[in-house]
This record gives C-alpha cells, sequence and structure tokens, in this order.
C-alpha cells in the first residue's frame, strides 16, 4: 500500500485495527542522561516522524521521513533544560541543533551586555517550556490531522513579558509539518524583538552528493573564513577535521506575495526537505555551512 497517496477514512479503516499504525501523537518523557525529565511528543505520519520537546519551546528534533535521518544533532546530544543554558558561553553546551530551534525573544545572536543587561547566546526561548499544552488528531475534509500546541512565555520582573503561542501541524497523508507562530507583547512598554528559526539539515540526508537550493540573488560571506566560499556555497564538500565554520547572507528572490523557500536534495537517496517562509514576516535568511567533522551540518 503506499502510504503517500490520499485514502479515504473507511478504506483506511478496512486496513487497520487502529489509526496509531498510520499516525498518531503521543506524550512521552525521556528518563535518562541530559535527556531525563524531558517531555515531548512523537508523531507518525505515516513514513513521516518526528519530535516536539515540550519542555524546550515546542522546537522540532529528530525528523526521518522512510527510516531516513534528516536533521543534525550536535555532539551533546538530546537534553532538557539546564543551569548552564543561558549563562555566556556556556549555552554552547546545551545547543542540540535538532530539525528547528527558536532563537530570540530579546537576542538571536552570541551572548552579550547591553545597559547592564545580559543577553546569553540566541535568546532564551529556545530553553522555555511550554505552558497550555495540547495535543490533538483528528479527522478533517483534507485528512487525519495531528496537532500540538502550548504557549511559551518571556518575561522578567520589572521587564519584559512576552508571549509566543505556537501551532505544530501535520495531516496524513502527507508530507508537510506547518509552524504557526504569534507574538504578543503583554507588558506595558514597547519592546524590541528579534527572531530566528535555526534550522539544521544533518546526514544523511546531507552528504558530498546533495545539492543546496536556494533562489539567491547575492551571496555575502559574513567574515573572513567564509570569504572565498562563496562559489560552492550550495555544495557540501567531505567533513575535515577542526575546519571553521562558513556562515553566509543571501538576498532570496521570492514571488509577488513574499513566498521564499531554502532545499536540500539527496538525489542519490531520492528525498530532500524544502523550508517555505514569507520575506515579509522573515526577511532575512543566513547559511550556516559547517564542514568541521562531529559538527557537519548546512541552513539556517
Amino acid at each position: 500500500m503506499d502510504t503517500d497517496k490520499k485514502m479515504d477514512k473507511q478504506t483506511l479503516y478496512r486496513h487497520v485495527g487502529s489509526i496509531q499504525q498510520a499516525a498518531k501523537v503521543r506524550p512521552v518523557t525521556y528518563t535518562e542522561g541530559r535527556a531525563e525529565q524531558l517531555k515531548a511528543y512523537e508523531v507518525k505520519n505515516g513514513p513521516l516522524a518526528f519530535t516536539v520537546l515540550g519542555d524546550k519551546c515546542l522546537d522540532i528534533t529528530d525528523v526521518s521521513y522512510r527510516g531516513i535521518n534528516i536533521n543534525f544533532l550536535s555532539k551533546p546530544g538530546l537534553m532538557g533544560r539546564n543551569h548552564y543554558d543561558t549563562h555566556g558561553d556556556e549555552a554552547l553546551r546545551s545547543i542540540m541543533g535538532g530539525l528547528m530551534f527558536t532563537a530570540g525573544l530579546e537576542n538571536i545572536c552570541p551572548p552579550c551586555t547591553s545597559s547592564g543587561k545580559e543577553y546569553p547566546m540566541h535568546g532564551r526561548i529556545r530553553t522555555t517550556p511550554a505552558e497550555h499544552l495540547s495535543a490533538d488528531a483528528v479527522w478533517t475534509e483534507e485528512g487525519y490531522r495531528i496537532t500540538v500546541s502550548g504557549e511559551m512565555r518571556e518575561a522578567e520582573l520589572f521587564g519584559e513579558n512576552m508571549v509566543l503561542r505556537r501551532k505544530i501541524t501535520t495531516t496524513y497523508p502527507g508530507k508537510t509539518i506547518t509552524v504557526e507562530d504569534e507574538i504578543e507583547n503583554q507588558a506595558f512598554r514597547r519592546e524590541p524583538m528579534m527572531l530566528l528559526y535555526h534550522c539544521n539539515i544533518g546526514w544523511p540526508l546531507l552528504d558530498e552528493d546533495c545539492e543546496i537550493i536556494l533562489p539567491t540573488r547575492k551571496v555575502i560571506p559574513r567574515d573572513a573564513e567564509a570569504e572565498g566560499h562563496e562559489e560552492t556555497y550550495n555544495q557540501m564538500e567531505a567533513p575535515k577535521d577542526n575546519e571553521p565554520e562558513y556562515v553566509f547572507i543571501h538576498e532570496l528572490a521570492a514571488d509577488e506575495k513574499g513566498e521564499t523557500f531554502a532545499a536540500v536534495i539527496n538525489h542519490k537517496l531520492g528525498i530532500g526537505i524544502c523550508i517555505s517562509f514569507n520575506q515579509k514576516e522573515l526577511p532575512y535568511f543566513m547559511e550556516w555551512k559547517s564542514l568541521a567533522s562531529g559538527d557537519w551540518k548546512t541552513v539556517s
């Protein structure tokens, strides 16, 4: 049976005892290592499987399609929130990658101090646990729709009070994961806000034969390490020990509505991933290409 082919509800139920053979969402809690007590949701949509972290901004970690891993996972591995997550450069020990982690809401850059206030690496929202968590699976006209939702609050006494509401949906049969975010300032003052979706593609989807596709109009190296490598921004060379990261700023083309994309295609495996977004809401795109052995990944 081709699980990618649209199948009506009655026909599917004739083939299965439980719908969970084909699609499901299930809450889980990890019990060992750095991930101990981390709460998450495991989602299955036919051949598409992914994990949503309830305790870390409802970010998406492990993603696979037909059993082939798509995302990058950094050396520290899966972990919950730790005391050093927001303490200067120690944050590097808690950045685990995954398909997507959210940076912000006050800072998306390296750790810094401004007007006497400290801002941790990539901000605090990525380690913020969700409240009002909800998971549902229901038949619609489009198919069997799975939804995970919740809200994260970034707040401080006498400081900011911002809420990020997130809804993640996928519909069986299908191959799409949709992330919808709404940010509300619940304080009584204007707040600066920064938001970055850090998307991380890794092996085996990513290999030396894959193709990075960007509708780029201009490629700008971020720093001296990236200079001279602009022409190969769309290629992945073999891993190199201790190679510095290359970061490129792209000016992407978009359609009249502002829709654009970034994609990684593995022709040998016959699969790929496309990240679609709107430039009116997310005007900047940076490519993080890391060839370093053990830290081999791309896209941002």
